[in-house]
């Protein structure tokens, strides 16, 4: 699995967002700036990038990430 794959498949899925993948083939950390995490919790904010790869994970292409989902707000903190 290749980092600009997955930052592609997460930019689609959060457009006019701030996405950052950094990794060594089998774990990436992940950073995602978007507006669409306001008001959510850690977990769901998480559960909406893992929603976006969700069918990697599955089928073993993508095994572990680490995943950082701020609002632009808590960006600038």
């Amino acid at each position: 699995m290749q980092t600009d794959l997955i930052e592609q498949r997460l930019s689609e899925h959060f457009p006019a967002s701030e996405v950052t993948v950094s990794g060594d083939g089998s774990h990436y950390d992940v950073r995602v700036v978007s507006a669409a995490f306001a008001g959510l919790r850690a977990v769901k904010r998480q559960q909406m990038v893992y929603a976006a790869v969700n069918d990697w994970i599955r089928d073993g292409s993508l095994h572990a990430i680490n995943i950082k989902a701020i609002t632009p707000e808590e960006a600038q903190a």
